[in-house]
């Protein structure tokens, strides 16, 4: 109850898609996020534990940190006035433990703070012709803050980086932004370094971007043996703002095709006013990623 703001959250144990985070603010008890904390803190493959490098995967972000041992740590500010509310639902079929630590304080909150959301979208895999969806349906006026990522290379496919992620800002029939290509906007180029002198990809993590971990295409790994790429991209000092609309899709294009991908997301935003979120969860069943 009353005003203030979470500043960190803590988690480990078990961190699978199985376990759903939702969080609500004032009088909306609709959720305003309503997420699977693997892909919340930008591993969708909640399977992996290890990278191609054999180490566990770390991303080192400015608001995100999954450090070594699977300890998952959130710094985004979740500003309340009158209440907020945090929950977890395991949607699996195995009672799992789970270990947390959630910070913050209580406050008067300036006027123009916004409130967080955070929603997640799949589609595995991703229909040939179509763009991916990373977020519809915001409606009021606030930022949007980037989004964790995940794409795994299924079928006999080469560049997988050629979508131009697409952003429609306040109804826009055309997109108000558009980028280069899916590395490009994640801040990389030349499909990481797998075009161009090295020739294989190469992992980085950044205050606001990052490919932080590869898995798979190993004959040794029990789960696959394809590709998986999980990246961020954070838009803290470039938020983009919109008076009362926005969406983002994100091609999924190539110089060989069909292509047959999986992509998963999740959408960080602020509105001036909290809202609950349109887009209904799969169920645990289709979040399995392989």
């Amino acid at each position: 109850e009353d005003s203030g703001m979470i500043t960190h959250i803590w988690l480990t144990g078990y961190i699978g898609h199985s376990f759903i985070m939702r969080m609500d603010w004032d009088e909306c008890r609709e959720p305003s996020v309503e997420v699977p904390i693997s892909a919340f803190f930008g591993c969708a493959y909640d399977e992996t534990f290890r990278d191609q490098e054999g180490r566990y995967p770390v991303l080192n972000s400015a608001v995100l940190l999954m450090a070594p041992g699977r300890g998952y740590n959130c710094y985004w500010e979740m500003p309340f006035r009158k209440q907020c509310r945090i929950t977890m639902e395991n949607r699996g079929e195995k009672e799992q433990m789970l270990y947390y630590m959630i910070e913050g304080w209580r406050g008067e909150i300036p006027a123009d703070a916004g409130y967080f959301h955070a929603a997640y979208r799949q589609e595995h895999p991703v229909c040939k012709g179509h763009a991916y969806t990373v977020i519809d349906g915001i409606e009021g006026e606030g930022h949007f803050s980037g989004l964790c990522f995940s794409a795994g290379i299924n079928g006999n496919n080469t560049c997988w980086v050629e979508g131009e992620p697409k952003m429609y800002i306040d109804g826009d029939t055309y997109p108000t932004i558009n980028y280069t290509g899916t590395e490009d906007y994640f801040c990389g180029s030349y499909a990481f370094g797998n075009d161009i002198y090295l020739n294989r990809y190469q992992t980085f993590s950044g205050l606001y971007a990052g490919l932080y971990a590869i898995s798979g295409n190993d004959r040794n790994e029990m789960y696959n043996g394809q590709q998986r790429f999980m990246l961020y991209r954070l838009h803290i000092k470039d938020p983009i703002y919109f008076d009362h609309s926005f969406r983002m899709t994100m091609d999924n294009l190539g110089w060989t095709g069909p292509r047959y991908d999986d992509y998963t997301s999740v959408a960080f935003w602020y509105l001036k006013q909290p809202n609950g979120l349109k887009e209904k969860l799969p169920s645990d069943e289709e979040m399995v990623m392989r």
